[in-house]
């Protein structure tokens, strides 16, 4: 297991993923507060940009989309994701703006507060619709978005318009990943999340997101209303319940999988990655829930996010699998 170099490939890419970057400052001491921690970690964060890593660990070709500061940490975010695996080409960088730094406390098994920094605004806030290679996004197989994108001008504007620039051609995520300090109130995202809904045909989210999105917050029932939405599949994750996904013909729910949690954030995006490993590959949905669920347990039962995303064959270790 190697880490990979940003791709010198030309031609259309598996994944185009845009959104969030930062850094992430973690404790490295684990129930203790922000006051009285007195080392930290740093790592690679932002939602988008974890999947992106996630994917990439799984063999993919990937890029990223999104911008940093003209700041140290902003050099930070383009090398460390080229060391990743992720192709940094779409990664610009914002005058005046500094790189977002993000910390968190680690409470396990089930408690971790996050503190971004995040004001007067971000620099993947200031994603521009003119700056937007729209081709590369129209080609890519899987083109990955968060809600996240959607809470404030020019991103907003520029996400919504990468979606319509692709329409429902390939496959289109929209991560639910819905975050209350970004927003104003809740009616404000579901608003602009129904946008973003007209545009995708997959949507991943957990029950609170899905409330968020559609009004419902019972599995079956938030599955249903994103179909009804246009999605072809719904996926919503039920935390130490499993995950539910239903298509027009399918319902598929998978058990969660054990796991002696250290730092159950970087879950979600692991999940994602290997979501999206499992549709490249063209695997049943029962088997790509099931390879995700692990791969979000073995990052759960890690402290970072992104240098923790695991590779194919570690998934498939603990699945029981030949690699």
């Amino acid at each position: 297991m190697t880490e990979q170099s940003s791709s010198p490939e030309t031609g259309p890419f598996e994944v185009v993923a845009l959104g969030r970057s930062g850094v992430d400052l973690y404790p490295l001491q684990d129930g203790v507060g922000l006051a009285e921690v007195s080392t930290f970690g740093k790592y690679l964060g932002g939602s988008a940009t974890n999947v992106a890593v996630a994917a990439a660990r799984h063999g993919h070709r990937v890029a990223l989309i999104t911008r940093a500061g003209e700041d140290p940490f902003g050099d930070y975010v383009v090398r460390e994701a080229a060391r990743l695996g992720v192709d940094t080409r779409f990664i610009s960088r914002v005058a005046g703006v500094p790189t977002p730094v993000t910390f968190c406390e680690i409470f396990p098994p089930d408690h971790f507060p996050l503190y971004f920094y995040r004001q007067p605004t971000a620099p993947d806030l200031e994603i521009r619709e003119e700056e937007l290679d729209l081709d590369a996004i129209r080609e890519a197989r899987i083109f990955w978005v968060t809600v996240t994108g959607l809470c404030k001008d020019p991103a907003r504007t520029a996400q919504l318009a990468a979606l319509e620039a692709r329409g429902r051609r390939g496959t289109t995520v929209l991560d639910l990943d819905y975050r209350p300090m970004f927003w104003a109130d809740p009616s404000e995202a579901s608003g602009w999340v129904g946008r973003a809904l007209d545009h995708v045909t997959v949507a991943v989210g957990n029950q609170e997101e899905c409330e968020v999105a559609v009004g419902e917050t019972d599995p079956d029932r938030a599955a249903d209303a994103l179909l009804e939405r246009g999605v072809e599949l719904a996926i919503v994750k039920q935390g130490p319940r499993g995950v539910l996904a239903k298509t027009a013909d399918e319902r598929v729910e998978v058990p969660p999988c054990p796991v002696d949690v250290v730092n159950g954030l970087g879950a979600g995006d692991a999940f994602g990655g290997a979501l999206l490993h499992g549709l490249l590959e063209g695997w049943s949905l029962d088997r790509t829930l099931r390879f995700a669920n692990v791969a979000g347990a073995i990052v759960a039962g890690r402290r970072e996010c992104s240098t923790a995303m695991p590779f194919t064959d570690e998934v498939l270790e603990r699945l029981g699998e030949a690699s």
